[in-house]
């Protein structure tokens, strides 16, 4: 996939500021009541934060797919904004995970920030475009500048602006420096650090990718992220080879930094349990294949997981 089929050409729209962990859930809550929540003079007091936050909050929400523009809006009314169907299905009251309370959901909105359509082009081009496991600044942003320089059909958005969008993915998933303090505030503070996707490299004194399994991602959450995937970028196939997944820029094996082995396992954990899902072997290739709408699989995927018999702990983690 390429970036200007992935991604939005939108730059630095976070005012600088990384997603905090309340974010998420306030950018849903409070256009349920007030569609012009974000636009009303005194939407910093109803929010409680400054009026650069109240931007931040809104394009967060938005990046992560749990609101969107409301009908009205795409008519010509300007500032109002409804909740998406994937951010009911999440954080209603009876959603999935209304509170952000299981660790497996930070991993959801990972995903949903990097999938198609991005917000965060950057973002997307560091997990997808950028192959060096480990780097400093310098490498990140050159890299970067010359797959935007290939991006023809866009126009070349400002260094500065290209340099905040990098600066708010590194804070938002490499954790604090050994020689400062680390409480609760920090992990509070940019909750996505907990993923441990982005490390620090002693060795160059810079930060690394972390390839591999995760103890906190679930298996369920790969084989979401793989149909929901399919969906946004391929609806009719009902089969995909894991290689592909693993491979290809924007797909699952990219944005989770996992290998063709983990998808494999993963998804053959999935598909032990699901009975639209199954892991198939064509001409020595192992591939996923599903029967009915991806997304409608999808949902089901996530429906076992948070309200399944025997609760959340019970399904399978990504294990080596």
């Amino acid at each position: 996939m390429r970036l200007v089929d992935a991604a939005e050409r939108v730059f630095a729209r976070h005012e600088t500021f990384h997603p905090r962990y309340g974010w998420f859930r306030k950018a849903y809550a409070c256009v349920q009541d007030e569609p012009r929540a974000f636009v009303l003079p005194d939407a910093p007091i109803r929010m409680g934060v400054g009026k650069n936050m109240v931007r931040a909050i809104r394009f967060w929400g938005t990046a992560a797919k749990l609101i969107e523009p409301s009908r009205a809006c795409k008519r010509g009314r300007s500032g109002g904004m409804a909740q998406t169907e994937l951010g009911r299905k999440l954080l209603a009251e009876d959603g999935w995970d209304p509170y952000l309370e299981e660790p497996a959901t930070l991993w959801l909105l990972h995903w949903l920030l990097l999938a198609k359509p991005c917000q965060l082009p950057v973002w997307w081009l560091a997990f997808n475009e950028f192959h060096a496991v480990e780097f400093d600044d310098r490498q990140l942003e050159r890299v970067i500048m010359s797959r935007l320089e290939l991006a023809v059909e866009w126009k070349l958005p400002h260094v500065s602006s290209i340099r905040k969008d990098m600066r708010a993915l590194l804070r938002t998933y490499t954790p604090v420096a050994r020689s400062v303090r680390r409480g609760i505030d920090d992990i509070l503070d940019c909750p996505l650090r907990e993923l441990g996707l982005i490390g620090r490299s002693e060795a160059q004194d810079g930060y690394r990718f972390n390839n591999g399994v995760k103890s906190t991602l679930p298996a369920a959450m790969v084989a979401f992220a793989a149909m929901d995937h399919v969906e946004r970028t391929d609806p009719e196939r009902s089969t995909i080879a894991i290689s592909c997944l693993a491979q290809e820029a924007g797909g699952p094996g990219r944005a989770l930094k996992l290998s063709e082995s983990d998808l494999h396992t993963a998804m053959a954990a999935v598909a032990a349990q699901s009975p639209r899902l199954d892991v198939v072997t064509a001409m020595g290739a192992p591939q996923l294949s599903w029967s009915g709408n991806p997304s409608e699989v999808a949902t089901e995927i996530l429906d076992a997981y948070y309200h399944g018999p025997g609760g959340r702990s019970s399904h399978d983690e990504v294990t080596a």
